[in-house]
């Protein structure tokens, strides 16, 4: 599991988003409804007042831009893509959410680059010049791309050192991971090139796809450069931003020494203590990991995300962590594990091992048990959504078709022959394109020999790559880049309609895929591991990238960006997180050794994601697959409950009846929570969620100035703050070395 957070995934997942059936609609969660203000209308009734299916209409007072991919947009892009980069590696092991780059690029970008373009010559070579919407545009383009990558080395590549199936040196496979990066992120960049065509020009208004997250970053880049108050807000939400940056950076590098004052509030454990050690009851509450942590980047993604998320993450906690789960505990269908030989301690009882298929006798953890409920959830309830929005497959097929046809019939015009029925196929592409018009010109479209010669390029070495580095059998890697296109689809168009990148749900499902491919070819296990894993990553990872660009490419048809400036900044983006990726990865493996080790007893990350890959991997490819009867039977009624539910809200719940869509749980937060026992991360969301929800109702207009940038800087902050601890531990001068452990359950937090 990773779940990707769009700055508004795989997210904490928003609540769902849908347009109206108004030409030029959206419609946010009720959370985020902002009132009208006849003085100043807001982000979401400037969404109502304008076409967003087709490009914006050009700002007043605004200079035409000759060539807004300029040196230091890329520069700025890619610099502050790369903070993003390093901290989604921190949060992603620690929490199993990443965070997107586009808005944190949008804004800072925004900032730094006004104040070169004032504060030098107009004529200085490279960084002066007069900045406007669409450099700001390809500012996030490069930051999108160079801050990504991240997923790979939070979940799949972990969970392979910790079967032991890569080197014991994590340093010695650095050549290996770079391939692996590089087949990820490349196919997924050149395939989702062409699908830009199909998803924001061809059916976007037909099928309402409003990219929430991509148009937001859109009318946040225009309205930072309109003339008059916009420059003035835009400083505002700048100055928002870098405090917010700045604080939550010092708070985590300053906390890591002191982690039971600053960071971690225990509660239970204080009450625990001053009564002398004899309320043990409290200490079961502190077992279940219910207690207060101040994380900047989950209270962040809270005013992000909505009421509805916030609650469906709190309350799929709580039902896990606080009401089941004590209860399997209780009748001995679970068990935990002591943390402490402290008599004092001795009813400190860890319940988030993955203990679970040791033999055939095995007692699951409680955390072992909630896994397979929660990932049917994921899948179920993603799959559902993709079911009832089964147009968007017929559209690709008939789009995949049409622009075959076309190119056909060119290519015959151009030998002076023709064909009747591949001219009139080639007339169908025509028709489609007629429904929104695309501003870009031929010459500003990226070329088509680029990516249709890049995807087979990546094809070839991505073969080779598994036939000789990894030998497995390369017909596969052709199989699970395959899979890949499949879930771009899913995952475009479930960020289009909801927000929400449904990687998760795509991973496992590649993951049972080659499970059923691998059994059928009787492998042997450890080859068989190798398979699920590394095809489970190039499919996930290819998708991610799609949908990242497919995102990108909204934001710059909004703004009249030509699509191969932004394609070239994105590519040189992502070359780089190509390489900085793994390095911070590599940095993070030597600092805490126990990411790549299986069930440690203590380790400062819990690696979610890396113990969900793991665990379904190993369940797939054992002969009988060990999943609890009661947890498998927990879990198929779950599914099929989710199932229902998305066909009440599809069928039923529309028209004047679709606002009561807010008050159906989130099946996707409850998924989460179920997978990733961390109580004080739902806590946390949920509190930031609460506290917008009120911001939002008692100052409509100052959250709508500042909500996004805080959140960035928030989220941002954090994440470098826990690269810098990274680094500092390696250096042996970290918390782990000088920092207290007062106040923490046992002396450890």
């Amino acid at each position: 599991m990773v779940t990707t957070v769009h700055l508004i995934d795989n997210n904490p997942v928003t609540a769902d988003t849908a347009a109206t059936d108004k030409q030029a609609s959206y419609t946010e969660p009720a959370s985020h409804i902002i009132p009208d203000d006849p003085e100043k209308p807001s982000l979401e009734e400037k969404f109502e007042l304008e076409d967003i299916y087709a490009p914006l209409a050009s700002l007043p007072g605004i200079p035409e831009e000759p060539n807004p991919l300029t040196f230091r947009a890329v520069l700025v892009g890619v610099c502050l893509g790369s903070l993003v980069n390093a901290s989604n590696v921190y949060l992603g092991l620690k929490t199993g959410f990443t965070f997107g780059a586009s808005m944190f690029g949008a804004i800072f970008g925004y900032g730094i680059v006004k104040f070169l373009s004032s504060a030098l010559p107009h004529g200085t070579p490279l960084l002066g010049g007069p900045f406007g919407p669409q450099e700001n545009s390809i500012i996030q383009a490069a930051a999108a791309g160079a801050g990504g990558l991240s997923g790979l080395f939070v979940a799949a590549l972990p969970a392979m050192y910790q079967l032991k199936l890569l080197s014991d040196n994590v340093a010695d496979d650095f050549g290996r991971i770079l391939t692996l990066t590089l087949i990820g992120s490349f196919f997924g960049l050149f395939f989702g090139t062409p699908l830009r065509k199909f998803f924001i020009v061809n059916v976007a208004r037909e099928l309402k796809l409003v990219f929430p997250s991509a148009t937001a970053t859109a009318f946040t880049i225009r309205s930072m450069h309109a003339v008059g108050s916009g420059a003035e807000d835009a400083v505002k939400k700048i100055k928002a931003l870098g405090v917010a940056f700045l604080i939550s950076f010092v708070l985590r590098v300053v906390s890591d020494y002191a982690l039971g004052i600053l960071w971690d509030w225990h509660i239970f454990t204080w009450f625990y203590i001053w009564s002398n050690y004899s309320t043990t009851g409290l200490l079961a509450i502190e077992s279940w990991g219910w207690y207060i942590e101040w994380t900047p980047a989950f209270i962040g993604s809270g005013f992000l995300v909505g009421l509805n998320v916030g609650i469906s993450y709190f309350l799929g906690s709580f039902f896990a962590w606080g009401f089941v789960g004590p209860l399997l505990v209780h009748t001995g269908v679970c068990v935990g594990k002591p943390r402490s030989k402290d008599p004092n301690w001795t009813k400190l009882i860890n319940y988030n091992s993955m203990s679970g298929m040791e033999k055939a006798d095995y007692v699951p953890s409680p955390r072992y048990w909630f896994l397979w409920p929660g990932v049917m959830v994921l899948l179920c309830y993603s799959m559902a959504e993709f079911v009832f929005n089964w147009r968007i497959l017929w559209f690709g097929m008939k789009y995949g078709w049409t622009s075959i046809a076309g190119n056909l019939h060119q290519g015959l015009a151009k030998r002076g022959k023709s064909n009747a029925w591949l001219e009139k196929q080639a007339a169908l592409d025509n028709d489609r394109s007629a429904i929104t018009e695309d501003f870009a010109t031929p010459d500003q479209q990226v070329p088509g020999w680029i990516w249709s010669t890049g995807i087979v390029a990546v094809l070839a070495v991505s073969m080779v790559i598994f036939e000789v580095q990894f030998n497995i059998n390369a017909g596969l890697a052709l199989l699970a880049s395959l899979l890949g296109v499949i879930f771009a689809f899913m995952a475009i168009h479930g960020g289009a309609v909801t927000d929400v990148t449904p990687l998760t749900a795509s991973a496992k499902a590649s993951q049972l895929v080659f499970g059923g491919v691998t059994h059928g070819m009787g492998m042997e296990q450890k080859a068989a591991l190798t398979t699920n894993l590394l095809a489970g990553a190039v499919a996930s990872a290819g998708a991610d990238m799609s949908a990242g660009l497919v995102s990108d490419f909204r934001v710059g048809f909004l703004l009249r960006t030509p699509p191969k400036l932004q394609w070239y900044a994105q590519a040189f983006g992502t070359f780089i997180a190509m390489f900085l990726a793994p390095g911070i990865f590599v940095l993070f493996a030597k600092a805490y050794p126990c990411i790549l080790q299986k069930d440690p007893d203590t380790c400062p990350f819990a690696v979610p994601s890396v113990t969900a890959w793991r665990a379904v991997a190993e369940a797939v490819t054992l002969p009988v697959i060990p999943i609890p009867s009661s947890s498998a039977y927990f879990a198929i009624a779950l599914g099929v409950w989710c199932v229902i539910q998305v066909y009440i809200k599809r069928t039923f719940l529309i028209g004047e009846r679709e606002k009561y869509r807010n008050w159906l749980p989130n099946w996707m937060a409850i998924g989460v929570a179920f997978v990733l026992p961390a109580t004080h991360y739902s806590t946390a969301m949920c509190m930031g969620a609460v506290i917008s929800h009120f911001w939002l109702k008692k100052w409509p207009q100052h959250f709508e100035l500042y909500c996004y940038a805080i959140a960035a800087g928030m989220i941002a902050g954090e994440g470098l703050g826990g690269v810098i601890n990274a680094a500092l531990t390696l250096g042996n001068v970290g918390g782990s070395e000088y920092g207290s452990g007062i106040a923490c359950p046992a002396g450890s937090c």
